[in-house]
């Protein structure tokens, strides 16, 4: 069924079920879509009308989704609020009142079953039980490429109980992120959800479902340090905990110089093997070497870890390939206090890193991340 043929089932006339002996048509409600209507578009709107007396009540009960919400207009019209789950059966009940009397009135129908749908492929973070940093972006990937990306990012909410301004920028068609304009401010809890059902994302494809998901953030974990001072400080809601050693990349090639810039921490791993990217067994340059506690903080291969054999160069010289390499003691304390979305802000080298590398997406201004918006 096509679209224009959905729009029609809309128009089609009310439902006057009820409406006899109460004081004639004029007195009649009519619901639209009318009683047996099927192929009703998802993103359409469901109107109640009492053409006498007022309406007291108006529910929506769906065989599946979120209840559907709606406002009343002077007690004499009703109107829904949000768009319906595609291929679903809807039955909606509405009570008037009118000469002392109160009558119900029902009106059953379908949505359209499209042949596409769009759904949320995954949302990060959103790991059971998870505390995250104070800089943590939320990441949506969607099951297909967006077209109306306007359509799609009205429907996305997030909630933190407190307050901080943020803004979604599509990376991709099928990606898009929300970052806050000023760290999340810790011990709080965000709620996201995204109103996707019904939604009509352009080229006849529907939001299939809608999501949910609540967020915790942790403590304001801010790593900062400077790459030729060969340290780093760790502090907790602005109680520094420790200070720790390093030995970053040698700079002798970009690849093995450690990035400057505001980064997030994004994932770790106990052991990781790390390897040379782009060379093979044997090339000049290649290497393949397990570490343990290592904290992943950007794609260009860059970990803070456990390093060993670079103990008597830690504090004073920078000889890595390009991570922070740190004592086995300081590792294994940094590797369990780390947290998804941490801070590690460094400064002293001349390759500053791009703000699509990783999540460091706080390389990019506020002003210049929101032009990034379907709603900008």
């Amino acid at each position: 069924m096509t679209g224009g043929a959905g729009a029609v089932a809309l128009l089609a006339a009310g439902c006057g079920l009820g409406s006899a002996g109460s004081g004639g048509s004029g007195s009649a409600v009519t619901i639209t879509p009318a009683n047996g209507t099927a192929q009703v578009r998802p993103d359409g709107t469901i109107e109640v009308k009492a053409g006498g007396g007022k309406l007291e009540n108006v529910t929506v009960k769906g065989a599946t989704g979120a209840p559907i919400t709606g406002r009343m207009d002077g007690r004499r019209k009703w109107r829904s609020t949000r768009t319906l789950v595609p291929g679903t059966s809807y039955t909606v009940t509405a009570q008037a009142r009118d000469g002392g009397k109160t009558r119900t009135v029902t009106s059953t129908f379908t949505t359209l079953k499209p042949e596409r749908t769009l759904t949320v492929e995954d949302v990060t973070p959103s790991l059971a039980g998870e505390k995250v940093g104070v800089g943590m972006p939320i990441i949506l990937r969607f099951n297909r490429p967006v077209t109306d990306r306007a359509a799609v990012e009205r429907a996305l909410k997030v909630t933190p109980d407190k307050p901080v301004e943020g803004a979604w920028r599509w990376v991709g068609s099928d990606q898009v992120i929300y970052r806050t304009k000023t760290y999340w401010q810790p011990h709080q809890t965000v709620r996201f959800q995204a109103d996707l059902a019904g939604v009509n994302a352009g080229g006849g494809v529907y939001g299939a479902a809608d999501v949910r998901r609540t967020i915790t953030i942790g403590a304001a974990q801010i790593t900062t340090g400077n790459i030729g001072g060969h340290h780093m400080t760790v502090k907790r809601d602005g109680r520094t905990l420790r200070t720790i050693p390093f030995s970053a990349g040698n700079g002798e090639t970009r690849e093995f110089t450690t990035t400057s810039g505001v980064h997030l921490l994004m994932e770790k791993g106990d052991p990781v093997t790390m390897t040379s990217p782009g060379r093979q067994e044997g090339d000049p340059g290649y290497y393949k070497t397990v570490v343990n506690h290592a904290v992943r903080f950007s794609n260009s291969g860059e970990y803070v870890h456990s390093a060993p054999w670079s103990v008597g160069s830690q504090g004073s010289a920078n000889v890595s390939h390009g991570c922070l390499n740190v004592s086995p003691s300081d590792a294994s304390w940094f590797y369990d206090i780390a947290q998804r979305g941490d801070v590690i802000d460094l400064t002293g080298s001349d390759r500053e890193v791009e703000w699509d590398n990783g999540w460091s997406y706080w390389q990019l201004p506020f002003d210049q991340w929101k032009r990034g918006s379907a709603l900008s």
